[in-house]
């Protein structure tokens, strides 16, 4: 059964939405993007954009979530989780104010009561047993060494990743994905 309408093009007008959201703060940066430019890059009115996400909070959080989405696409191609994680990571450094969108949100999500805080949680859980994952399968083909335990060094792939990209925030001269490689070398 077809969609009906106005249901329809409640999404789709949502996708519009988060499709301009990703291009002007990938663009401006999370600080100096409004609700008020989001709204208007796509003719609406600033409530009449938040309706569709109900705070700013959780219309930030749906652009990360589409972030995601579209990472998860763009990167099919890439052997497992450690592949996808340094292609991210390097695409991220021309993505400056996504960059900063995530990490200013991953902060403020370590307290409990912010909106994205289950957001956080989830992404953190899932990518530490996908990294995990690829750690045994590279480690079974021996190109990691097996003396390292694999959940520990998902996590301190994710810890380093995040802490690289924040740093290129201030002109790290290395590029962040090549560090990310350097690291699974030293293993």
């Amino acid at each position: 059964m077809p969609s009906r309408g106005p249901y329809a093009k409640g999404v789709a007008k949502r996708e519009e939405i988060l499709t301009a959201a990703l291009g002007v703060i990938a663009q401006h940066g999370y600080r100096k993007t409004s609700t008020r430019e989001l709204a208007s890059a796509v003719g609406l009115s600033e409530a009449g954009l938040l309706h569709y996400f109900g705070s700013k909070e959780q219309l930030f959080e749906a652009v990360l979530r589409a972030r995601d989405a579209a990472d998860t696409e763009r990167l099919s191609d890439q052997p497992d989780a450690i592949g996808k994680l340094g292609a991210i990571v390097r695409h991220n450094s021309g993505v400056p104010g996504l960059v900063q969108l995530y990490s200013t949100f991953s902060a403020e999500a370590g307290d409990p009561e912010h909106s994205a805080h289950d957001y956080f949680v989830e992404r953190y859980r899932n990518l530490r047993e996908a990294l995990a994952e690829g750690v045994r399968a590279r480690q079974s083909a021996g190109t990691i060494s097996t003396a390292a335990d694999p959940d520990k060094i998902a996590t301190l792939l994710i810890a380093v990743s995040d802490g690289l990209q924040i740093q290129s925030q201030f002109s790290l001269h290395a590029e962040p994905g090549d560090l990310v490689d350097h690291l699974l070398s030293l293993l």
